[in-house]
């Protein structure tokens, strides 16, 4: 079956997220998913609402989000990091459909990020996959 999803991307870090995209494109494709909507907003915290509004849309079976949660001075990655993904855990309930997060972080130094990209943005997009074929059983 073919799903459709659609993706979230961060723009904070723009060359990152770039290279998220590319990968989230290949891995979507290698499992027969359409991106039929990319959405790029200022951060994470800005995620939920956007998601919310992709889950409520009929032709969306799944979505992708993706970001970086630097580590920095304050607490504050952190804080905003367990809040936002509550709110997809809420919104993935609310909705019955699936969210694959791949936001590296929060707490990520930035030395930490290159090696992760590849591997949290194939890990997002192959947690929607595997529960779009297991909610369709």
């Amino acid at each position: 079956m073919n799903h459709k999803i659609a993706v979230v991307l961060g723009s904070f870090h723009q060359d990152q997220m770039l290279q998220m995209q590319k990968t989230c494109h290949k891995v979507a494709q290698e499992r027969s998913l359409t991106i039929t909507r990319e959405i790029w907003v200022p951060g994470s915290m800005e995620k939920p609402l956007i998601v919310k509004k992709l889950l409520q849309d009929p032709d969306i079976d799944g979505v992708v989000v993706l970001g970086i949660i630097e580590r920095g001075e304050t607490k504050h990655g952190y804080v905003m990091g367990d809040a936002v993904i509550k709110a997809f855990i809420q919104l993935q309930l609310e909705y019955e459909k699936p969210m694959g997060v791949g936001i590296i972080g929060p707490e990520v130094f930035p030395t930490q990020i290159e090696p992760r990209l590849e591997g949290a943005t194939e890990n997002a997009v192959n947690a929607v996959y595997e529960m779009l074929n297991l909610l369709a059983e």
